[in-house]
């Protein structure tokens, strides 16, 4: 077996933080309590069978114990327990009354353990959870986490693959988001929920308190101040200014009761299918308007899933804005929050995928679609029952967490077939949670009754025939330009047409925007996604190398393309 050579990069030549990713996690709701837990834990990875937990490493969290940045830079085995520790005591005045832990993400199954006392076990790699340790905290603590990550597809894992190589990944296993506590007090707002329209907020708390005070900063009509005793509240805002990438405009707003006050933000913004020019096709804010998106994995050779710094969501971003781009499609993960609300501040659209889990076929579910074979009924496909019920549950924490964040425009439910079933019944479920937002129920083929039409075309004809859906190109392009001084895999790259330099790769890129997607375009195309933000791993695929030092296109050029792409 051929031992591939890999190279360490690095996306930020800064040294890392004592406390990494330290900023409050949470933009939508804000406490000025905030006790950050990353930066070095004690660390031991044990064997199946060796019962014995020495803490002869250290670990610096947030990061995975497979990536450089956690001082690891190891593989897990599906048989693997990896144990944490973190001493810490709780600034003075610190206590408002309760104490809450939370964990913004741990891959996949954890057990929590404080001074000693068992007080949470979790499962699943993405959704943050926290837990009341009002009752076990004590002057001096001890927290263990122990975790493991069998990567055993029954919870969603999205491209994380043992055998990693071409468009799969390193696994990642362990803490990977931030470890945080606040004090709240005994009465006070858990969560709340938004909606807008484009004049008007509505906004929903869990909350116990009988007085409550909203007031809400608008840029030019001063502060409104309203007064309310019931968990729900409308407000219209007078000369409303609506959020779009070409006027990102946020209005933020505190929540006031007799214990507690919170910080948040909203926009107004709405989005839908309706009819132009004869045809269904994407409509903001009540006009049509054309989501020129790329795929983005959300990956760092450094830190895998999690980047050195959150400045690194900020700059892939804006530059991806730069080069003329109004939607990123967040590719088979839930980033943590503040991704969110660069997005959101930077007026960059999302359309979000849920992780997928279950089982993948290579023939099956990619090379059969890839010739034309992409009808399957998938209410007959069997997939257990476990896998099932992780999938919904995931599925509905995912859209739980997200939506009050206005940047995300559509849902994409399933990639490609993989582990896809019943999807009608899961559209259902989706539905009964969020109607304000568009979804792609069956990303790429295996239609099953996708509201929208989409595909995935990487070689075959650029072609998507109206049949009374809006027409959605979900993936396209994957180009491949491998720039050797920022490459991951010095032996084995992966793309679908090659390029040797950038002035070939700028030129078919050009062609390719211009004499195949803008004929579609023209003839009803409503938004496309194309393959992709940066390299990643083997595919060297980006606009960017996957240290994110290099820009392979021309900027100008893709700004010209973008001016082609409005109604």
């Amino acid at each position: 077996m051929k031992k591939y050579h890999y190279v360490d990069l690095s996306t930020n030549d800064e040294p890392l933080d004592e406390i990494p990713l330290s900023e409050y996690p949470r933009p939508q709701l804000v406490r000025d309590s905030f006790l950050c837990l990353n930066g070095t834990w004690d660390f031991a990875q044990v064997k199946k069978n060796d019962n014995k937990v020495d803490y002869l490493e250290k670990i610096i969290v947030p990061f995975c114990v497979e990536s450089s940045l956690s001082g690891i830079k190891r593989h897990v085995d599906k048989d693997d327990t990896l144990f944490y520790k973190k001493e810490f005591t709780l600034p003075q005045d610190f206590n408002k009354g309760r104490i809450i832990l939370h964990f913004d993400s741990i891959d996949c199954y954890s057990t929590i353990y404080l001074n000693s006392t068992l007080i949470c076990e979790h499962k699943g790699g993405y959704i943050p959870f926290e837990v009341d340790i009002t009752d076990f905290i004590q002057e001096k603590n001890t927290l263990e986490v122990i975790v493991r990550d069998p990567l055993d597809h029954v919870e969603p894992y999205g491209k994380q693959r043992n055998d990693r190589g071409g468009m799969w990944y390193t696994p990642v296993s362990g803490i990977w988001k931030t470890v945080w506590i606040e004090s709240v007090p005994n009465h006070y707002i858990k969560s709340l929920k938004i909606d807008t329209t484009l004049s008007e907020v509505s906004i929903k708390l869990d909350s116990n308190a009988k007085r409550k005070k909203l007031i809400i900063h608008t840029p030019n009509e001063g502060d409104i101040v309203r007064e309310f005793s019931q968990n729900e509240i409308k407000c219209t805002i007078p000369h409303p200014i609506n959020w779009s990438p070409e006027n990102p405009q946020l209005y933020h707003f505190d929540i006031i009761t007799e214990e507690d006050k919170i910080f948040s933000y909203f926009a107004l913004r709405t989005v839908e299918i309706n009819d132009y020019n004869g045809k269904k096709v994407f409509f903001l804010n009540s006009k049509p308007y054309f989501f020129h998106g790329v795929l983005d994995q959300g990956y760092y050779p450094d830190g895998i899933y999690t980047p050195k710094s959150y400045h690194e969501y900020e700059r892939d971003i804006l530059q991806m804005k730069e080069l003329g781009f109004n939607t990123l499609r967040k590719h088979i993960k839930v980033e943590p929050l503040l991704f969110y609300y660069y997005c959101d501040k930077y007026g960059m659209c999302v359309f979000q995928d849920m992780v997928n889990n279950g089982k993948y076929s290579y023939f099956f579910d990619t090379i059969l679609p890839t010739i034309g074979l992409q009808k399957k009924n998938d209410t007959r496909k069997k997939v257990s029952q476990d896998v099932k019920d992780a999938f919904i549950r995931t599925t509905k924490e995912t859209i739980s967490l997200l939506y009050n964040v206005p940047s995300i425009c559509l849902w994409t439910i399933f990639n490609e077939g993989w582990g896809q079933f019943n999807s009608q019944e899961v559209l259902k479920e989706v539905l009964k949670l969020d109607t304000s937002r568009l979804i792609d129920l069956s990303s790429g083929w295996f239609n099953n009754g996708n509201p929208v039409n989409s595909k995935h075309i990487y070689f075959n004809k650029m072609e998507i025939p109206y049949d009374g859906r809006a027409i959605f190109l979900s993936e396209f392009g994957g180009y491949e330009y491998t720039i050797n001084d920022h490459r991951f895999n010095l032996d084995k790259i992966y793309g679908y047409k090659h390029f040797f330099t950038k002035e070939e790769f700028q030129k078919g890129l050009t062609s390719l925007y211009m004499e195949k997607i803008l004929p579609m375009f023209k003839n009803g195309l409503s938004a496309t996604i194309y393959t992709q933000v940066s390299d990643v791993e083997d595919e060297t695929n980006g606009l960017l190398t996957y240290d994110r030092k290099v820009l392979k296109v021309d900027k100008e050029e893709m700004i010209n393309i973008s001016k082609h792409f409005k109604y």
